[in-house]
């Protein structure tokens, strides 16, 4: 029984946290409360909430994945770049630009999956040349001018609901559906619990990683596409660094880094949190410098909470 409790107390450990922020900003700043401001969070978190839905299916595996911000950056250039210059309309060019970021992921699931490279090294790999693809096509300026009605994709409205977290809410029940509800996501959390055991009961392993890291450049476009929407504008460093903060919104929603453990409905809390630290902490006028230490310090509270609960896993077997 109390063993029971205490899991259930941990699994919720996390939404405990965000409320305690939550309360906690709320008290040291008014304007943190707001209808405005909190919509103003809501809108931002959706880019990361988005990109993390394929960011955790890799980090299920226990992979990573560090080209998600060169994807939403290329993403950005190219969708603009083909309504601005090449006159698409604006349907066909998101379709295109989402069709390469799922490339982009294929390319790095091929270089794991295939080639047996370390992810790490892959999708840093694909990281630079990716940046700097980005800069060659937008010759380092920013890309403006498209159509008007693509601003609704990021920056409108379905009632009193902004679109992005409207799109956000169906990544994460698409997410959450593919984990629970499909032999997929089953797979996924075998091959990140016991790769070998996983071929020897039958799973294509080498196809899995290619499917998920596909998927990871498929969400992190479109993560790409509601930012170009909402900014208006492609910058060639439109995703820059964007990664870290994903990754950070995963493992702090629980998801190991040795692979085979997590929730969509923990990283949504992870999500929530990020984005009202850092809302708070601008409305606080913390500097920007200081808000990459804060945020760095929690990604090692993070990962050396789950190394820890490893440990202690390791040594009850």
């Amino acid at each position: 029984m109390r063993s029971n409790v205490v899991s259930q107390i941990k699994d919720k450990a996390i939404w405990i946290v965000f409320v305690v922020l939550f309360i906690a900003f709320a008290i040291a700043n008014d304007r943190f409360v707001s209808a405005s401001n909190l919509f103003t969070i809501a809108r931002q978190v959706s880019m990361y909430g988005i990109a993390a839905v394929g960011m955790t299916f890799v980090i299920l595996i226990g992979g990573i994945d560090l080209a998600a911000g060169s994807i939403i950056t290329v993403v950005n250039v190219v969708c603009a770049y083909l309504m601005v210059k090449m006159n698409f309309g604006m349907v066909s060019a998101v379709l295109t630009a989402l069709f390469l970021a799922a490339a982009i992921g294929a390319i790095n699931g091929f270089l794991v999956a295939k080639i047996s490279m370390p992810a790490i090294i892959a999708t840093f790999a694909t990281q630079i040349i990716f940046e700097g693809a980005a800069y060659l096509l937008s010759g380092g300026v920013p890309v403006y001018g498209f159509d008007e009605r693509f601003k609704f994709i990021g920056q409108g409205y379905v009632g009193p609901v902004p679109v992005p977290v409207i799109i956000m809410g169906l990544c994460f029940a698409l997410g959450a559906f593919i984990l629970n509800k499909t032999y997929f996501g089953r797979y996924f959390y075998a091959v990140g619990g016991n790769e070998e055991a996983s071929k020897l009961s039958g799973i294509r392993v080498k196809w899995i990683k290619f499917l998920i890291y596909s998927l990871s450049g498929l969400f992190a476009g479109l993560a790409g596409i509601v930012m170009l929407s909402r900014t208006n504008s492609a910058q060639p460093t439109a995703g820059k660094g964007f990664e870290f903060d994903v990754i950070t919104c995963v493992v702090l929603g629980g998801v190991s880094v040795s692979g085979g453990y997590g929730k969509i409905s923990n990283v949504i809390a992870g999500v929530l949190i990020i984005g009202i630290l850092t809302n708070g902490m601008v409305l606080m006028n913390v500097s920007s410098y200081t808000q990459m230490v804060v945020k760095g310090i929690v990604l090692i509270l993070a990962v050396g909470f789950d190394s820890i609960q490893n440990v202690r896993s390791v040594s009850k077997v």
